[in-house]
């Protein structure tokens, strides 16, 4: 077994998701998260975003959606349990997801704060 593959066990991944993923939780065998959106078209969106990380990762979510939400959850089947590549996975989708333009400097000025262009519910910001 590849050291990405050694499996953590419950109490090493809550330790990590607190640490690393504190938007993430772990339940029944699996590290996940839900992405509150603000349309259909906003969970498409993250459901391909989610589908493009992980295909050049070569590692699979499983994924459920509604109208205005996505679930993503991440275990490696192969290793039965939760490794290195879930947490990857889990921070790679993390910083693409909740990639906010608007608040870097730079030209790219993110979607104005307007109905009509709401994408996702961000995460408030810490303080």
């Amino acid at each position: 077994m590849a050291t990405s593959d050694r499996v953590y066990d419950d109490n090493e991944c809550e330790k990590r998701l607190k640490e690393e993923l504190p938007h993430w939780y772990l339940e029944d065998g699996w590290i996940r998260r839900k992405y509150k959106t603000a349309s259909w078209k906003s969970t498409l969106m993250v459901i391909n975003t989610v589908g493009h990380l992980a295909e050049a990762a070569f590692h699979h979510p499983d994924i459920t959606a509604s109208y205005a939400w996505v679930e993503v959850r991440l275990k490696n089947h192969a290793a039965k349990g939760i490794t290195d590549k879930d947490f990857e996975l889990a921070k790679k989708i993390e910083e693409v997801v909740h990639w906010q333009p608007g608040v870097e400097e730079g030209s790219l000025e993110g979607t104005p704060d307007d109905q009509r262009f709401a994408y996702i519910k961000y995460d408030k910001a810490k303080s």
